[in-house]
């Protein structure tokens, strides 16, 4: 295998990562409907019975994943991911050229609009973004923080007339 034939594969395997995640991130929200829609179309190629398969794999998900107790929902999320993710690969490895290629624009265009459906985080120069619940706690008169800047400690001045 040629090294740009590896790169292709890395990239249709991140796609791929991604568009797992994406079905995931969207089962149970309000883009749902028509994410599931267009994940069925895309995994059905115009055959309408596959199609209707796909539909019911993707309600099994959602399903799966809203009856997760709250201790197993990660390791159940990564394993609806990681079954999604081999959907895409697979549909992907068995497509060349042209059709590939449009596949793939539309798996890209999907993955996009999930991310900004969902708020995706990002931070600019020296930022940290969080997707998920972050906690910062301070205890005994200390400071907690993520992240922070110029900081001061100590007892504020008195208000009032200064005292002479």
């Amino acid at each position: 295998m040629s090294e740009g034939a590896g790169m292709l594969e890395e990239a249709l395997v991140a796609l791929a990562t991604a568009g797992g995640s994406a079905v995931v991130q969207a089962a149970g929200t309000e883009v749902w409907n028509g994410l599931r829609v267009r994940v069925a179309r895309l995994l059905g190629r115009g055959d309408g019975e596959h199609e209707r398969a796909e539909l019911e794999r993707l309600d099994r998900t959602a399903g799966v994943l809203e009856a997760s107790e709250p201790a197993r929902a990660e390791q159940v999320r990564a394993r609806q991911e990681a079954s999604w993710q081999t959907r895409f690969e697979t549909l992907l490895e068995g497509l060349s050229g042209v059709e590939r290629e449009r596949v793939v624009a539309e798996l890209r265009a999907l993955v996009k609009e999930q991310a900004e459906a969902a708020g995706a985080v990002s931070a600019g120069h020296q930022g940290v973004s969080v997707g998920g619940r972050v906690e910062v706690r301070a205890d005994h008169g200390s400071v907690a923080a993520l992240r922070v800047g110029d900081v001061t400690l100590g007892n504020p001045p008195l208000s009032g007339p200064p005292q002479g």
